[in-house]
């Protein structure tokens, strides 16, 4: 793929059609809609589509779509080097409260104002990329970053209203850290001493702002990986159990099976059939 691409919905589901079976990328997305509807399912969760939401992915995520005729609007895909390659900073778009997978929601509904004024900068992103002209990429990457922080302070907070910017803060960091060492670090302890905090400060703040303990909060992104490599991999349970640091395929089975109900292989299986 190229570091940006810039496509009318119509015209993606012309080429691609319906994706039904579930898959994830290895770069950004962004999708807003302008018409229509249908259904939406991003890592396990399914939304229903409607005129002014607008989606988020991040790079690993598992999803499916299937939209009416009448389905239209704007999408966006960029690799993360389309903005490192400029900023030097390789948690850049993790600044943003838009890609969080641990805290936060994929999908936000606009108002009208800021679903305008983000339809009509996508509209001249779509025609800025059909244009072979110089600088090209320095504008697109502009207009994006105007996207992103427009987007960024319309999104509704995961957190509790009472929460201060400080232990927001703490918890965006929490966050950068779980995403890069859930599958060798599962204990509050290890996060709390790279925050600087006390494990039990640590696990006070996540209550206070989430309503959830520091180790809930990672053994969720365990299960979303689990999860992940059961409906998007060819891996057998074992070799799950070993990337993802399990002593063994037995602990990860009664691990998964405690928390979501099903079997690794029955989970595996309905995804196939569903």
């Amino acid at each position: 793929m190229n570091e940006i691409v810039v496509m009318r919905i119509r015209e993606f589901l012309q080429k691609h059609g319906d994706l039904t079976f579930p898959h994830r990328h290895d770069f950004y997305q962004i999708v807003l809609f302008t018409q229509g509807g249908g259904k939406h399912s991003i890592d396990f969760q399914t939304f229903d589509v409607r005129p002014h939401q607008i989606y988020y992915m991040a790079p690993g995520q598992i999803h499916t779509w299937q939209f009416d005729e009448l389905t239209d609007g704007y999408l966006i895909n960029f690799n993360e080097s389309f903005f490192t390659a400029f900023c030097h900073n390789p948690f850049f778009l993790r600044e943003f409260p838009l890609f969080n997978i641990v805290i936060g929601s994929p999908v936000n509904t606009l108002d009208m104002s800021c679903c305008t004024e983000v339809e009509q900068t996508l509209a001249q992103m779509l025609e800025e990329f059909g244009r072979d002209a110089e600088f090209r990429m320095d504008i697109l990457r502009g207009m994006l970053i105007t996207v992103l922080v427009r987007l960024s302070r319309s999104a509704p907070s995961t957190f509790r209203e009472h929460t201060s910017k400080h232990n927001v803060a703490i918890m965006r960091q929490f966050e950068k850290m779980i995403e890069v060492h859930f599958r060798e670090k599962r204990l509050p302890k290890e996060y709390a001493e790279m925050l600087f905090v006390t494990p039990n400060h640590l696990n006070a703040l996540t209550k206070d702002a989430l309503g959830k303990s520091a180790g809930e909060l990672i053994r969720d992104r365990v299960l979303l990986e689990a999860k992940r490599l059961l409906v998007n991999s060819d891996l057998m349970i074992s070799q799950i159990a070993d990337t993802l640091n399990f002593e063994d395929n037995a602990y990860f089975t009664r691990f998964f099976k405690k928390y979501t109900g099903a079997t690794p292989e029955q989970f595996r299986a309905t995804q196939a059939v569903g």
